[in-house]
């Protein structure tokens, strides 16, 4: 089955470059675009994508607030199946800008000058509920995440993370892929991706960006527990 995705972004030259790198794929199917906020909500609804790429500052409704009733809506009535994956893509790579999208749900955070393997990685990533985040800002992003630096205390797990979990959960927050996770833990890729399970479950996280959120706030990620 092909990955459906909708597209916003006011600039059409934008949509129409995003269109043609992912309908090259033959696994991509974009089934419309559209110009701002109310139109991509509208979209959603008519299509029921399983990836929405969203652009932050749009007219009517800018992209944050799209993911943020998105993820409001699937919230209130989960009968209603899976909401759209989301990825912003945009030119702006404002702190701000990035914490509101992840918090709120956001499945990945592109630049516009991302390369279009880039794009297409994302979109493949967010259909399996994974996350990708543009190198130039994935490192200052979970770092700005330490203790001390954020407003509240890290959440605490329904359970302990096991050793091994902990270990994943380490690499996973240095920007390591679950292959390279695999490799440096002499495990297996579906090993490290039931101990991933675990700890999403453990901690009630969205995706593994929230995951990488945890273990930076937490201390985890630089040697604490």
């Amino acid at each position: 089955m092909a990955i459906t995705v909708v597209i916003a972004d006011d600039q059409e030259m934008v949509r129409t470059g995003f269109r043609m790198i992912l309908e090259s794929q033959p696994d991509i199917d974009v089934v419309a675009d559209v110009v701002d906020g109310e139109a991509a909500l509208a979209a959603v609804e008519e299509h029921r994508p399983d990836v929405l790429l969203l652009d932050i500052r749009m007219p009517k409704l800018d992209g944050l607030e799209v993911t943020r009733r998105l993820s409001a809506l699937a919230a209130a009535h989960p009968e209603r199946g899976r909401t759209p994956r989301i990825v912003i893509v945009t030119t702006f790579d404002l702190d701000e800008y990035v914490h509101t999208a992840l918090r709120n749900g956001a499945s990945g955070f592109l630049l516009k000058d991302a390369s279009p393997a880039m794009l297409v990685e994302a979109v493949h990533a967010a259909a399996v509920g994974d996350s990708l985040i543009s190198p130039a800002i994935t490192v200052r992003l979970l770092r700005d995440m330490a203790p001390g630096t954020t407003a509240s205390p890290a959440r605490q797990p329904s359970e302990p993370l096991t050793e091994r979990e902990a270990d994943v959960v380490r690499c996973l927050a240095r920007g390591a892929t679950n292959a390279e996770i695999a490799a440096e833990l002499f495990v297996s890729l579906s090993t490290v991706k039931t101990h991933l399970a675990n700890v999403q479950i453990k901690l009630d996280a969205r995706n593994r960006v929230e995951i990488a959120a945890w273990a930076w706030e937490s201390g985890l990620a630089t040697g604490g527990t």
